[in-house]
């Protein structure tokens, strides 16, 4: 199906405001740039409602990092999820990912712990790989004061989708319990080659060349492409991770890992489910104030969420 009639009036606009593209700027350019486009331009009556929000420090790898401590509206005690913004490893932190953050809190039911891991290339990997897991296994630890039950999950968006699946990878080696893990539209697979990258490379929010800048910023510099911290794909045992929701969308460069590591969970003998939404761009988890159809997927995937957060 052609790409929704709403984002791709967005989309149009962006191209006609001819604002140079992300990966012929700098890191700090495209950090304003995301801030500007994501946070800088909700309106106030589009800000997610949930119960109360708290700003605190979690440990990181190396230092404190900033979290928020999004809580659900009612009484608890909730579902935790430890929450891991997109931004390809560079441009993302707290505030861009304010309003998804919300969503997954109100959509499932949950208190989300958002932690700001280190950015690169000040930070290349694995700092935020480590300061990931470093963080969940502080929200592990601490679910009763964060107002959660004992159930915990990790969910996150493309560059958050990987850290989130690292995350459950190593928390399933420590034997830390987790119940589940949302990863919208997550790059898997550092140096994979999919279809999806070739038809999606250009015109739909995330382009090639804006993924080869992530990266190279990331992990220029790391030789193996197949690390599971930098590309969860290739671990060589999935057996016995969390059940996943996997969300892809149709026209995303990611699409197709996303569906290769759900079929790779599968085969481990993992309940995964990977709900490809047609019509969606990268990015579309933030769209639902433009998009109906947004807005609906991002209702489904979170309520799914939801379920399996409470068995």
């Amino acid at each position: 199906m052609p790409v929704d009639p709403p984002i791709a009036a967005m989309l149009a606009q962006l191209a006609e405001a001819g604002a140079p593209p992300l990966y012929e700027g700098t890191p700090e350019a495209g950090r304003a740039q995301y801030l500007e486009l994501t946070h800088g331009a909700r309106k106030p009556e589009h800000v997610v409602p949930v119960g109360s929000i708290e700003d605190i420090t979690v440990p990181g790898a190396a230092s404190e990092l900033k979290a928020r401590i999004y809580r659900p509206e009612g009484e608890g005690p909730f579902p935790t999820v430890a929450f891991f913004h997109g931004g390809g490893w560079v441009i993302g932190d707290l505030d861009t990912h304010d309003n998804m953050a919300r969503t997954v809190c109100r959509g499932s039911r949950a208190v989300v712990v958002a932690v700001d891991y280190r950015l690169a290339p000040e930070h290349p990997f694995p700092a935020a790989a480590d300061d990931a897991v470093a963080a969940a296994r502080w929200v592990a630890g601490h679910l009763g004061e964060l107002g959660g039950n004992e159930r915990l999950a990790v969910a996150g968006d493309s560059a958050g989708g990987n850290l989130a699946a690292a995350v459950a990878q190593q928390l399933h080696s420590d034997g830390t319990p987790l119940v589940g893990q949302f990863l919208i539209y997550p790059a898997v697979d550092a140096e994979g080659e999919y279809p999806s990258r070739v038809q999606n490379a250009r015109g739909y929010m995330l382009e090639q060349p804006s993924m080869d800048w992530f990266y190279g910023h990331y992990a220029g510099t790391w030789d193996d492409a197949k690390d599971p911290r930098l590309s969860p794909l290739h671990a060589t045992d999935l057996a016995g991770l969390p059940p996943a929701v996997i969300v892809t969308a149709e026209f995303d460069p990611l699409r197709d890992e996303g569906e290769a590591y759900g079929t790779a969970l599968r085969a481990a003998g993992v309940e995964a489910e990977v709900r490809l939404y047609d019509g969606m761009i990268h990015g579309f988890f933030d769209m639902g104030a433009i998009s109906p159809s947004a807005q609906t997927a991002i209702d489904e995937s979170c309520a799914r969420f939801g379920e399996i957060l409470r068995g």
